[in-house]
């Protein structure tokens, strides 16, 4: 390397630095308001899931622990699986509530954010039968913000640290939880990208046209198709463009951003999806830098907004938080030992994710090389994917560990695209005998119809959003564990507690309707078909096929 050379590529180096940090660099008033946001989002799922406390939380209900234990391919983590006695799982729950509260005022906040992420895998594992992809969203962002300073600001540790707070930061734990949002964005448009019906437009209209999930402003929505089409390309692009949050920096980011919080907050009042949307919304928070936050102050100058009241106001909660005992270790022994285990556990996952993708990129690139197969592209490179995970001596260990916690990563993000979206309504009819010979559908507890319930609004089928998704695994079980089974059971068990008489036999069947574009609207033109999902006889009784209309 000559002489002259070397300057330059020491100034090349220098911009490259300065500009990387630029652009992974978050604003430490973003990581408050993220910190607040999760707690709150945390606290509310307790609440919507305690609606169903005994149903889908005990073992009195259809997902035992014993169930879940032979349901999962690995032994998954969940501090819930100690016990089974409800009263200790409704402690648990109140507990959980509890460290969330802590996590939002930001007391002890790593200690904090580390107790929410294990409570909250812990509760994911207690009942995978009820899962999203916004639970899986959301472990990955709580374990990224494990190693972020997210009581930096407003909260009661930066009132106990007595000294001026860092105003941003930037290092591998910031990139890695932009890069989260990122990946779960472009591998969902690109998967889309392979689908006719979503790169013409065609994809949001048919979405929601399926009564299953639409809610709210949804039913009037789709009465506009070219409006829904419009605004499926506009998603289906801004998704492509995602690596734009994290390379444009400041500004430049504002008109993606606020499109993406635009296209979840559409998703949030017109299709019944559970809490991805406000996951989505917490994750895109991270790519708010200061200067968003100066504008903001200006704006607020500019709006008359009283900025001393405010003042004032922060100073009542910050003699509030000198009440909260310290108990901080403040020795320069303590201290390096804080800084190096942070340094050693970042840097383990660090590592531990280049060597998987280094694995990935080689792999996957040796089965694009084989011009030999006649396997399609896509199928190749998925089931080197899948084999790499599987089979490969340490990638396997670390999948293995990774789903055990709860954070094994999605090979693409498959929302409404696999790679076409969805076009299938549905609605479960449960045809029963009693013993007296009565038929009845034991799913709605009326007398048996195969029409469509609910006067047509398929999503008051379900009295919580997490029902929909149990629904699901349970038709997908019937090949895979004895969810139907535990089902079919319950229903005996909750006929004859709640009726004068007991059920003989039970069967379940899904209802398929095929949503085409002229019967969006018109659900009473479509085809319709009925899949048996399972059938069981109560008590001793051998099981029997009670036949669905022609």
């Amino acid at each position: 390397m000559g002489p002259a050379l070397r300057p330059a590529l020491l100034e090349s180096g220098r911009w490259l630095r300065t500009a990387l940090h630029r652009r992974v660099q978050i604003d430490t008033r973003t990581l408050a308001v993220f910190r607040i946001f999760v707690g709150l989002l945390v606290v509310a799922d307790l609440l919507l899931r305690s609606r169903n406390f005994r149903y889908f939380y005990t073992d009195e209900g259809v997902a035992p622990r014993s169930l879940v234990l032979e349901a999962s391919a690995s032994d998954p983590f969940s501090i819930y699986h100690l016990t089974t006695d409800p009263t200790l799982i409704a402690a648990l729950f109140v507990l959980q509530g509890l460290i969330a509260v802590q996590l939002i005022v930001g007391y002890k906040t790593r200690l904090a954010t580390v107790l929410t992420f294990l409570f909250v895998i812990s509760l994911d594992h207690h009942n995978p039968f009820v899962l999203s992809y916004a639970d899986t969203l959301f472990r990955l962002l709580l374990f990224w913000a494990v190693f972020l300073p997210l009581g930096e600001r407003w909260s009661v540790d930066a009132v106990h640290a007595g000294r001026e707070p860092r105003s941003a930061v930037a290092n591998a734990a910031t990139a890695l939880i932009m890069g989260q949002m990122v990946y779960m964005y472009l591998t969902n448009g690109v998967i889309k990208s392979q689908s006719d019906v979503w790169t013409s437009g065609d994809a949001a209209p048919l979405v929601l046209g399926i009564d299953e999930i639409t809610f709210l402003l949804g039913d009037t929505i789709r009465q506009v198709p070219a409006f829904l089409e419009l605004g499926g390309l506009i998603w289906f692009i801004i998704l492509l463009l995602s690596p734009l949050l994290i390379l444009l920096p400041g500004r430049w980011r504002y008109p993606l951003i606020a499109l993406f919080a635009a296209g979840h907050l559409s998703f949030a009042i017109s299709v019944r999806i559970g809490a991805f949307p406000y996951v989505a919304l917490a994750g895109l928070l991270v790519f708010l830098q200061t200067q968003f936050w100066d504008d903001l102050q200006r704006l607020g100058r500019y709006a008359g907004i009283d900025t001393e009241r405010l003042s004032a106001r922060a100073g009542s909660l910050e003699r509030i938080a000198t009440a909260f005992p310290s108990y901080r270790l403040d020795s320069d022994r303590a201290v390096r030992i804080r800084g190096h285990a942070y340094t050693l556990a970042l840097g383990a996952v660090v590592v531990t994710l280049l060597f998987v993708a280094a694995v990935m990129v080689f792999n996957v690139g040796a089965a694009l090389a084989d011009d030999g197969s006649d396997r399609p592209m896509e199928d190749r490179v998925e089931g080197t994917v899948e084999e790499t995970l599987a089979e490969t001596r340490g990638v396997s260990q670390v999948e293995s560990t990774a789903s055990r916690f709860g954070v094994d990563q999605p090979i693409g993000w498959g929302v409404f695209a696999g790679p076409d979206p969805r076009t299938t309504d549905r609605y479960y009819v449960f045809p029963a005998e009693t013993e007296h010979g009565e038929v009845v559908d034991a799913y709605t507890e009326g007398p048996l119809t195969y029409e469509r319930p609910h006067d047509g609004q398929l999503q008051k089928q379900y009295d919580t959003y997490r029902e929909r998704f149990y629904m699901n695994s349970v038709r997908r079980g019937s090949v895979q564990n004895a969810v139907p089974e535990h089902l079919a059971e319950h229903v005996c068990e909750q006929w004859a507690e709640d009726h004068d008489e007991e059920l003989a036999y039970v069967n379940m069947y899904a209802v398929h309707e095929d949503v085409t574009y002229e019967t969006i609207t018109d659900p009473k033109n479509r085809d319709r078909e009925y899949l048996e999902i399972y059938r069981h006889g109560c008590s001793d009784n051998e099981p029997k096929v009670i036949e669905p209309p022609e």
